[in-house]
């Protein structure tokens, strides 16, 4: 599920130029959102088996990547402010009872739009230094 005040940023990646697989990408990439959490004070985890990124053993981000010749597409959601209750109605990522989470419970002052640019600068960061 997507919606309204959920942030998705579209990794489009040439690996291959990059010299990288797609393991070091989903980490590139679960460690940019855990940095940006980081950043407001908030711990964060993974869970074996389960992409995505976690607070508290609930989804804050997921991920969804696709890859074709060695390029990738596709990318991540970072729930921010949003009505969770959708999530409800459905299974987060194929999980039945999921728990979700988003970055407006968690702390204050929080704009989509600064997040976007934040969590962009701090991936781009991290796939240029890889």
């Amino acid at each position: 599920y997507h919606g309204p005040g959920q942030l998705i940023i579209y990794c489009l990646i040439d690996l291959k130029r990059l010299g990288i697989g797609v393991k070091k990408m989903v980490s590139l990439i679960e460690t940019s959102i855990m940095d940006l959490l980081t950043n407001h004070g908030i711990e964060s985890h993974l869970k074996d088996g389960a992409p995505g990124v976690y607070v508290d053993g609930a989804k804050i981000a997921a991920l969804g990547l696709k890859v074709k010749n060695g390029r990738t597409y596709h990318g991540l959601s970072l729930n921010v402010d949003m009505e969770l209750f959708a999530f409800a109605q459905i299974n987060p990522c194929g999980y039945q009872g999921l728990k979700v989470t988003q970055l407006c419970d968690l702390t204050d002052n929080i704009n989509l739009d600064t997040i976007a640019n934040e969590l962009s600068q701090i991936l781009a960061n991290h796939v240029t230094r890889h």
